[in-house]
């Protein structure tokens, strides 16, 4: 029997799905630091457009407790409808799973706040109830304390989720450098949210490739650079 695990995620079987990355549920995250959390999703959410990743967004009463989705988040998918909830586990919700069943791939990539919470009573009831594979993007969740945060982290690989990092999903849709429709955009989405990678990349370009210096008003749009 093969298994399904074992097959790479490419932009061509995975969809992503953002819960809840809310300033409220953001407010109660002390598993990692928040500014770096908001980083890691909307760096996610960037590299699921540059591989045209379909991608959903799902809120939990936005106005009554928990506020509206990260403004950069939504900055990144700017004609995105976010679906609104009011259970706490999303697969609940029968507009979450009609977006999911709609995109029609199996292997789904999750997000959310918090991973005790909302990432596990999805991840589990949408295996349990379904064949999706669920890949549950560690630095870009979050939960109330680190032991809250890594304990459901393990209860999850128990159950069968496949645990990664936001840059790890991005490196795998790339896969190839060769892949040169994608690489100036990956390029610039490094250097602005992968921290000491990106920072060693400007280094290359400058120092090494001697591409000229970059002022801090540069603006790069994030579509992919078309081959030369």
């Amino acid at each position: 029997m093969t298994n399904a695990k074992l097959e790479v995620l490419t932009p061509q079987n995975s969809q992503l799905i953002f819960i809840d990355h809310q300033p409220q549920m953001a407010f109660g995250v002390q598993s990692m630091d928040r500014q770096a959390m908001k980083n890691n999703a909307v760096g996610l959410a960037k590299a699921a457009r540059i591989f045209n990743i379909p991608t959903t967004i799902t809120t939990v009463e936005s106005e009554s407790f928990s506020g509206f989705t990260y403004p950069e988040l939504l900055d990144v998918f700017p004609n995105q409808k976010t679906l609104e909830r009011t259970s706490m586990n999303s697969w609940d919700d029968q507009k979450v799973r009609d977006a999911l069943a709609a995109n029609g791939r199996k292997k789904v990539i999750v997000a959310g706040l918090w991973t005790e919470v909302c990432n596990t009573t999805f991840a589990l009831s949408a295996m349990h109830d379904s064949d999706y594979e669920i890949y549950m993007v560690a630095d870009a969740s979050g939960g109330t304390s680190k032991e809250a945060h890594d304990y459901a982290m393990q209860r999850m690989v128990q159950a069968g989720v496949v645990p990664v990092t936001w840059q790890q999903v991005l490196l795998e849709w790339q896969r190839d450098w060769a892949h040169r429709d994608t690489y100036d955009a990956v390029m610039r989405l490094v250097k602005e949210h992968s921290g000491a990678y990106g920072m060693g990349v400007d280094y290359a370009y400058t120092m090494v490739h001697k591409a000229a210096q970059r002022t801090a008003t540069t603006h790069e749009s994030l579509a992919p650079v078309p081959a030369r």
